[in-house]
């Protein structure tokens, strides 16, 4: 198996809904942090990575058609140059909309948590949000930045920017694949997130 699509976009620009439209298209299984929660030898692989081991994509990826979200989204840059044939897709959304929905979820998230190795804290806490994820101004300053790093780094014939509400039909073109005769999947709201985060 080999990665054939690449999501470059923040959580909580709709990666649940993207990997589970990537699914249906037949781009699945797709990795996300999900995945990454629900297995403990990712998890621990992900965590080398964090803390700066080099990292062996094949294997981390195994079984994987696809991933969305963090921890993957950081790494992109690594991961277009190891998939040069895999499709970009950036998951995006306007700063401010992103950041309301960051603060009641990820961050809430990141606040409860006590392991520092913890992929919450270690990467996305430290390194995404360089250590200041409640400083509003400068995590949007990091979200835009990376919109900006990937559309400008990624031939624009290999990327697709999937802002909320785009469904099917740019999504499809893009990976030439035609449209389902279903609703685009909306998945993981910010009350579902929350009702999770309760649950753990």
């Amino acid at each position: 198996m080999s990665i054939k699509v690449i999501g470059a976009g923040f959580g909580r620009t709709g990666t649940d809904s993207m990997r589970e439209a990537l699914t249906i298209l037949g781009f699945g299984p797709c990795h996300h942090m999900k995945a990454v929660m629900a297995d403990e030898e990712n998890k621990q692989l992900w965590r080398a990575v964090s803390r700066g081991e080099t990292p062996d994509w094949d294997h981390i990826f195994a079984g994987y058609h696809s991933c969305v979200d963090w921890p993957s989204a950081h790494y992109w840059r690594d991961l277009i140059e190891h998939y040069p044939d895999a499709k970009v897709i950036l998951t995006n959304r306007s700063p401010e909309s992103w950041w309301n929905s960051f603060e009641s979820t990820i961050l809430k998230g990141i606040e409860r948590s006590t392991d520092p190795e913890s992929l919450g804290l270690a990467l996305v806490a430290n390194q995404v949000f360089e250590g200041s994820p409640h400083d509003k101004d400068k995590a949007m300053a990091i979200f835009k930045a990376n919109v900006k790093s990937v559309i400008e780094t990624v031939p624009a014939d290999r990327l697709l920017v999937h802002n909320l509400g785009d469904g099917w039909d740019p999504l499809c073109a893009h990976l030439g694949v035609g449209v389902p005769d279903q609703d685009y999947p909306g998945l993981n709201s910010s009350a579902q997130f929350k009702e999770l985060l309760d649950k753990m």
